[in-house]
């Protein structure tokens, strides 16, 4: 038996909504440095999760949904950037795009294609990682269509 204290329904939802804005950063990292998944995951997991950045402390993240996230969206980027690549217009294929975008499809697609996670919660989810990083841009309704593009293709029972 574990002595730690069991977590909230919403301790959980918090800490998976972590996860996936970690999954997003992590992607983007490796895509500019060119590290591998394991050095960054392991270096989020030592560095990121639980830090102190200017006196405010980063949430703990669902360490299992992170690392989930980052493989499947690694392991399977091929058939992830294909159906972003049809949810975009045709002038701008994913190779175009921003890159924190382009990490935050492969992260939602990841899920969307590899998880039974409801769709409407992966693009809500991801949704609010873009306006984290997008505040004041139009970016957040962008991710919202091509999200909602992708999961009807990905999972269109769902719908």
């Amino acid at each position: 038996m574990s002595n730690e204290p069991a977590l909230s329904g919403n301790q959980k939802r918090k800490m998976r909504s972590a996860a996936r804005l970690y999954a997003v950063q992590a992607l983007f990292q490796m895509e500019q440095s060119g590290q591998g998944a394991e050095a960054v995951v392991r270096e989020f997991l030592d560095h990121r999760f639980g830090a102190v950045y200017e006196g405010d402390e980063m949430i703990d993240g669902d360490i299992g949904h992170f690392r989930k996230t980052v493989e499947n969206a690694v392991n399977y980027q091929a058939l992830v950037d294909q159906m972003t690549d049809r949810a975009l217009v045709a002038k701008w294929p994913i190779a175009r795009i921003d890159p924190t975008l382009r990490s935050l499809f492969r992260a939602a697609g990841a899920e969307l294609t590899q998880t039974t996670t409801p769709p409407k919660v992966v693009i809500s989810e991801y949704v609010d990682v873009a306006r984290a990083f997008f505040p004041e841009g139009k970016e957040p309704k962008f991710v919202n269509a091509v999200l909602d593009h992708m999961a009807r293709e990905a999972r269109p029972e769902a719908f």
